[in-house]
């Protein structure tokens, strides 16, 4: 062995987020110049630094090198001993490569994001808002769930109440909100709910929301029953009063010739409900009224041509908005988007970078619809939040939807009730280049994002399976 190495000290502690130094010193105990490499080694060489990297030492002299642990503020920097090593490489005898190794504890942290899915749920008997809590920190997170409002308006059901997240992993609490009272009749009301993450040892980290709570019937209709109770009653109350009087006698009595019997009061008879009305009949067609006046032309012209009928318009949808714009720039590069928002439904297209979508509001995108013009069509797929997921993210849907043409709608993702939100998705066009921007749910919007055409693909978004998509900006 031509080489002596020490690690001083060859245990060292570090916080994520800071920084720790450790000094290797090494002599060239050989009889030859000779010239050492040092690369790190083991779990933490991503955040170790060497400097200097090589060194040159005489025979019988020392040197000393100087290794820097960085470890990031992250779940992947986990907590407790973690060994690591430097790998020194000699130029002359690479044969004689010499490992010395050491031990780096990194400090625990913890961090916890708390992010209800949505903010704000409807109902009349209930509401069940998702509850995605986060373990940012590089320990194992233990913690409660509960919930509570002002004035114990409502009652909840959470499950699970108790959850334990490992480090860069989420878990997602279904809470089924109940109110104590029943709005039979009236408007809407609002009731702010916190739900709690509690951890031993530390405050709660509270989540707020809003239950929304509807009458089960409108006000309208309680009127409406009123009155209709009131008639009732005063039809009732007239019957029973309009009672005729009856004479009886003992003895018959004849009746003179001529004389004409009294009519008896006839029955009241009930009333009859009303027939349901009948279904409008569509109008004629419109040369129908032609022909009405041909045949009654002997009659004065009696009859005129019938109004035409009314074409219901066209749903402007991406292609319509790429087609005009590519009418007035027949030698441009398009696209056209519009965003079928949770709650919303289809938004009106855009154009060439403009924002779709909603930003803060708590609102995931479902699917897209996406025209291209003057790049050769596009294609697209997209990744949805997945309940069963066991890497924290989520899946892609089975088929890719492909327009190899210009100017023809694409869609992306599912607009069926019940459907799962958009995580992200990936898209490409034909010819040139294309470009994404994208806002996910709690965090600002990404940097862009460009890539050539087909085969390439541009990925917009992450895959995290508890944020989902909010807004776009695309162009080509």
């Amino acid at each position: 062995m031509s080489l002596w190495t020490s690690l001083e000290p060859a245990s060292a502690t570090v916080d994520p987020g800071g920084s720790a130094r450790v000094r290797l010193r090494l002599r060239n105990t050989g009889d030859v110049v000779d010239e050492y490499r040092f690369e790190p080694v083991g779990p933490v060489a991503p955040w170790t630094t060497v400097e200097p990297q090589t060194l040159r030492l005489y025979p019988g002299t020392t040197g000393t090198v100087e290794l820097t642990f960085a470890p990031p503020r992250t779940p992947d920097a986990a907590a407790g001993p973690n060994p690591y090593a430097v790998r020194i490489t000699p130029t002359e005898h690479p044969e004689a490569t010499t490992v010395p190794e050491g031990n780096l504890t990194i400090t625990p942290f913890t961090e916890v994001r708390a992010e209800l899915v949505p903010p704000t749920v409807k109902g009349r008997f209930r509401g069940r808002p998702r509850l995605a809590v986060d373990n940012l920190g590089n320990t194992k997170l233990t913690a409660s769930i509960s919930g509570n409002d002002n004035g114990d308006q409502l009652s909840y059901d959470i499950h699970p109440s108790n959850v334990q997240i490992e480090p860069g992993r989420a878990a997602f609490v279904k809470t089924t909100l109940k109110p104590r009272r029943i709005i039979w009749f009236g408007s809407k009301e609002q009731h702010p709910y916190t739900l709690n993450v509690v951890r031993s040892g530390t405050n709660p980290l509270p989540v707020e929301g809003t239950y929304l709570q509807r009458g089960f019937l409108p006000r309208w209709l309680a009127t409406f029953f009123g009155v209709f109770v009131a008639l009732g009653i005063t039809f009732v109350m007239l019957w029973i009063a309009y009672k005729p009087a009856v004479n009886s006698g003992a003895t018959e009595k004849t009746v003179e010739a001529g004389a004409t019997l009294a009519p008896s009061p006839s029955a009241t008879s009930a009333p009859v409900m009303p027939a349901p009305p009948a279904t409008t009949s569509a109008p004629p067609p419109a040369d129908s009224g032609a022909a009405a006046g041909a045949g009654g032309s002997g009659g004065g012209g009696g009859g005129g041509a019938s109004a035409p009928k009314t074409a219901k318009p066209k749903p402007d949808t991406a292609a319509t908005a790429v087609n005009r714009l590519a009418k007035n720039d027949p030698g441009g590069r398009h696209v056209c988007y519009r965003a079928y928002v949770q709650g919303d439904g289809w938004q009106k297209p855009v154009c060439d970078g403009t924002v779709a979508g909603t930003v803060g509001q708590g609102q995931a995108i479902m699917a897209l619809n996406v025209a291209v013009y003057g790049v050769q069509g596009s294609s697209g797929n997209a990744m949805v939040y997945n309940p069963q997921s066991t890497n924290g993210q989520g899946t892609w849907k089975p088929d890719w939807t492909a327009i190899v043409a210009d100017g023809k709608d694409n869609y992306i993702g599912s607009t069926k009730e019940g459907a799962p939100y958009m995580v992200t998705f990936v898209w490409n066009v034909g010819s040139g280049q294309l470009c994404s921007v994208v806002k996910i749910s709690g965090q600002n919007w990404d940097s862009q994002t460009c890539n050539n055409a087909r085969p390439d693909l541009n990925t917009a978004g992450h895959f995290d399976n508890s944020r989902f998509v909010e807004a776009i900006k695309l162009t080509v």
